[in-house]
């Protein structure tokens, strides 16, 4: 019975748009144009395929035509806007096109071969990137007064092209290139000493793609912005010990107060703590222990002093305590957790690891996949619009600026 309603939904629909009176459809020819008459093309909507018929215009000085009521019904390619939504929509929530296919015959009907979401999601994602990028600044003054910016990188598997002369892990072969993450959000200051921030229901905003530091940088930056930065009482920037993360916020977020992962750094205070006192000891467990109380009272100047005046004589293992102890010489600005906490920041940078599975791990590293980088970040373009909440103002963007070149005609 569905299957028999879509079918005269669809044959009503058909109907209703070759009416040759229909508002948009007779549009005005251009000086070097001429009418070639209608022209048929199947055309797939959220009902089911129709035959659309709509004029032709040719120029002969150009030749060029082009049929401009596409344009007017918002069609992209051979898909009426509703089914592209979800085209797109399927694509990025299921595990893989393949299951995206398969959503959309069970769910609405549509039979769309796996190669043609995949297209769609590239002809897409320009599109939305170009949109995001035009959008003013928007600030909520409902808003919590401390502004959150926090980055990470994980790697997604490639096609043996996208890694050619890259190394890997041990020197070997690279399989995987990084996508570098990016979250934006809000929070408030907890109401007591012993409570924990919690962010602003809805307030994230996810990028993610696969280029250099410097510019994912200044794409993370223009999402700050968009986001109302520039009003924020206060901005804060989480992330772990890379240094191209602390570049990067160097460059782009100037004012911002770092913070380094606090559970980051209580990794490298194991690793010290079992340079200094040997792998797996008691000595090195009870180091540990107590340095990472004393980590969370701002006494990191007091662990690196303690540091230094404990080295190993063994040359391997001074190497290694020697070089934890740089690592927090270089951040300890970033350690002073007990003034973080006291101020009512985050201390840890959850929400981007969260963001990293989220975004990337459930979609691009499923069983089998290899991607081109092209392809990836396409995918993660129109994945991060739906998570940050601005998918569907895209689409109804896009349905309203083809109604009202209709309604203009």
């Amino acid at each position: 019975m569905l299957a028999a309603l879509h079918h005269d939904g669809a044959r009503l629909l058909e109907e209703a748009l070759n009416d040759p009176a229909l508002p948009g459809k007779q549009l005005p020819l251009r000086a070097d144009e001429e009418d070639y008459g209608a022209r048929a093309k199947e055309v797939l909507t959220c009902l089911g395929w129709i035959n659309l018929r709509r004029p032709y215009l040719y120029s002969a000085d150009r030749q060029e035509g082009r049929c401009p009521f596409d344009g007017a019904l918002g069609l992209v390619d051979s898909y009426s806007p509703g089914a592209a939504r979800w085209m797109c929509r399927a694509s990025t929530l299921a595990g893989s096109y393949a299951a995206a296919s398969q959503d959309l015959q069970a769910y609405a009907g549509l039979a769309i071969d796996a190669r043609q979401l995949q297209r769609m999601i590239a002809q897409t994602a320009p599109r939305m990137q170009a949109w995001r990028a035009d959008q003013a600044p928007v600030f909520d003054p409902t808003a919590g007064e401390i502004f959150c910016v926090s980055t990470d990188g994980t790697g997604a598997p490639m096609r043996r092209k996208e890694t050619r002369g890259r190394k890997g892990k041990a020197g070997g072969r690279a399989r995987t290139r990084e996508v570098k993450v990016g979250t934006v959000f809000t929070h408030r200051k907890p109401a007591g000493p012993d409570a924990r921030p919690q962010r602003d229901h809805g307030s994230t905003s996810y990028i993610a793609d696969i280029v250099p530091a410097g510019e994912f940088g200044g794409q993370l930056r223009a999402e700050a912005l968009r986001r109302g930065i520039a009003k924020a009482k206060v901005v804060v920037f989480l992330g772990d010990g890379a240094v191209w993360v602390w570049k990067l916020a160097r460059v782009n977020f100037p004012d911002a107060i770092c913070i380094l992962d606090y559970y980051h750094a209580c990794e490298h205070l194991q690793l010290l703590a079992d340079a200094l006192d040997g792998e797996g000891s008691a000595a090195a467990k009870r180091r540990f222990r107590r340095w990472r109380k004393a980590l969370l009272k701002d006494k990191i100047t007091d662990i690196i002093a303690q540091a230094k005046n404990d080295l190993p004589s063994g040359k391997p293992r001074r190497r290694l305590a020697q070089k934890q102890i740089a690592y927090f010489h270089r951040n300890r600005a970033k350690m002073t957790y007990q003034t973080f906490r006291q101020a009512g920041y985050f201390i840890g940078s959850g929400v981007v690891e969260a963001a990293c599975k989220t975004v990337v791990g459930q979609r691009l590293k499923q069983s089998g996949m290899l991607w081109s980088r092209q392809g990836a970040s396409h995918l993660l373009c129109v994945r991060s619009a739906l998570l940050s909440g601005w998918f569907d103002a895209f689409w109804n963007h896009h349905s309203s600026t083809a109604q009202t070149r209709a309604l203009a005609a």
